[in-house]
């Protein structure tokens, strides 16, 4: 049977690429899957999604701080999986999280790109690839119980 996650919980690409568990991005891997299953788990009302919502999570946790910053395939997407669980179970681990990965870009993002270590996106002033994406989560973090991922959420 085909498996979409292997031993470190991310989701492949695609089912040729299973094997290549590289990609932690909104538009390939853990976080946009995490952003589908909570809003399963808000149709379906499943605790088998928000557990798989939930690991999926961890994924990006441990490994979403990207050397990208926006919002389809950087870190500011990834921090809309946290929002996402954050709103949906109210528990403030989840915001702590959203948090952290907002202040490093806050802190840090400026200089990483700066300096070279850090990708300021193909069009660095769009929302999906660039700055734009970091504005945007910057704004939702201002009240991160109405914050929604851009073009995804209504």
């Amino acid at each position: 049977m085909y498996e979409w996650y292997g031993e470190s919980g991310n989701y492949s690409t695609s089912e040729e690429d299973r094997k290549r568990d590289v990609l932690v991005h909104w538009c390939h891997g853990a976080p946009g899957i995490a952003l589908t299953l909570v809003k399963a788990v808000k149709v379906f009302g499943d605790k088998e999604f928000l557990e798989a919502a939930i690991n999926a999570a961890e994924v990006v946790w441990n490994r979403g701080l990207l050397k990208r910053v926006g919002i389809c395939h950087g870190i500011s997407g990834n921090a809309y999986v946290f929002l996402s669980l954050y709103q949906l179970t109210g528990n403030i681990e989840f915001l702590y999280k959203a948090k952290a990965f907002t202040c490093f870009l806050l802190d840090r993002a400026h200089k990483h790109i700066s300096a070279g270590e850090m990708h300021g996106g193909d069009s660095p002033h769009s929302m999906f690839e660039g700055m734009g994406g970091i504005a945007y989560l910057f704004l939702d973090m201002i009240d991160p119980s109405k914050a929604r991922f851009p073009a995804y959420e209504l």
